[in-house]
């Protein structure tokens, strides 16, 4: 489960983390009347879970009512990477000297809890930890004892934070791994952490993400799920059809029964030079009206260029799946993207016989199916 940035500052400042004073609108005249009651400047956020806001046009600085008012109308109701933005957070703007980063979040490799402070906030994390791994300091945590003193402050000194804020730094990440603990958390940070020119630390941003399956001990943040989904159509059909789902940035839509084997196809996917659209696992046992969902959900996406299906079967039929495919597809006058089938295991060989290749193209491997795929989304990016 993902919280909206206004939900994770919500948790932060209960915490005791600072962040600005801000207040949450869905049109033109709230987005005024907040921005002359927390006072100018102001920024004006959308609040849709996806990263580069920024770059995409979705937050915006304003000085006056004019321009409070021309970032609500340019805002609200945009298309921000897919996302319908029907909500904005007007927020009191940081004048801020400095950005950093700190973050909670599992190291499945080492199994713990791994807390990150980097003194490069403000940007994507994954391309600082790409381009420059050792602006990163990471200190792994035993969940037996929680965050030692110790390991907060040498974090923060490793990462090389300014000595007068250092003490501030230190304590808001030994509070975020505590919310990340206590809330049963999948991933908590803060980015960018802004330090102010008078050595103030404020969550100009907030991110959290919490372990679904722990809702039950968290009715708090249960109460928040279908607020959190809000504004997204993809995200309320997922939970529509009990779909796992999760929504990417690239164009090769990806649909396929089990965790792993999903996963599998995006990694082949990027692999091959493609951009995965989405994680999407229709289950074992699908029947043929669930893999036409799954059409559907992922035609629905205006950001896939094309898609490939990935099925094994062993609860699951092939037979079954290529009537769910074949169903879906029959419905379009024009089949709306390309679509990629490989089939294998329980009736694989029934499922191609079934399967209309008038409507799908058919490969025997998964790395023929992958690279058919990407090849068609280039296709589309070219026109």
């Amino acid at each position: 489960m993902k919280l909206h940035e206004y939900q994770a500052k919500q948790v932060f400042a209960d915490a005791g983390i600072p962040t600005p004073d801000s207040q949450l609108a869905d049109d033109v005249a709230g987005v005024v009347a907040a921005a002359e009651e927390i006072g100018y400047p102001v920024a004006v956020k959308a609040q849709v879970q996806v990263g580069g806001r920024g770059k995409a046009g979705g937050i915006k600085l304003a000085d006056g009512e004019d321009e409070a008012r021309e970032a609500a109308e340019s805002i609200l109701g945009m298309d921000l990477k897919g996302y319908y933005v029907d909500q904005v957070l007007v927020e009191e703007a940081v004048d801020f000297v400095n950005e950093l980063y700190v973050g909670i979040t599992m190291d499945r490799g080492e199994g713990k809890p791994v807390a990150m402070v980097s003194t490069k906030g403000g940007v994507n994390i994954e391309e600082v930890a790409e381009e420059d791994p050792n602006a990163i300091a990471r200190e792994h945590i035993d969940p037996s004892f929680g965050m030692l003193p110790y390991q907060a402050r040498r974090a923060v000194y490793d990462a090389g934070v300014e000595q007068s804020v250092a003490r501030d730094v230190s304590s808001i990440l030994t509070t975020l791994y505590q919310l990340w603990d206590d809330k049963d958390g999948a991933d908590a940070e803060i980015n960018p952490l802004m330090v102010t020119s008078g050595d103030e630390v404020v969550a100009a941003d907030a991110v959290m993400n919490i372990d679904e399956d722990a809702l039950f001990r968290q009715p708090e943040l249960a109460e928040m799920e279908a607020e959190a989904a809000g504004g997204d159509e993809l995200e309320r059909m997922a939970d529509e059809y009990d779909f796992d789902y999760v929504r990417l940035d690239g164009n090769v839509g990806i649909i396929g029964n089990g965790a792993g084997l999903v996963m599998t196809t995006l990694d082949l996917v990027d692999y091959y030079g493609g951009q995965p659209a989405n994680f999407l696992d229709v289950g074992g046992g699908a029947k043929a009206a669930r893999i036409s969902n799954a059409l559907d959900m992922v035609f629905s996406d205006d950001n896939v260029d094309s898609v490939v299906f990935n099925i094994f079967g062993g609860i699951t039929r092939g037979d079954e799946v290529a009537r769910g495919i074949n169903e879906a597809l029959e419905q379009f006058d024009e089949i709306p993207k390309p679509v990629v089938v490989r089939l294998a295991g329980t009736n694989w060989e029934e499922g191609m016989e079934i399967l209309n290749e008038d409507l799908v193209t058919v490969e025997q491997t998964l790395e023929d199916a992958v690279q058919r795929a990407v090849a068609y989304a280039g296709e589309v990016n070219d026109q």
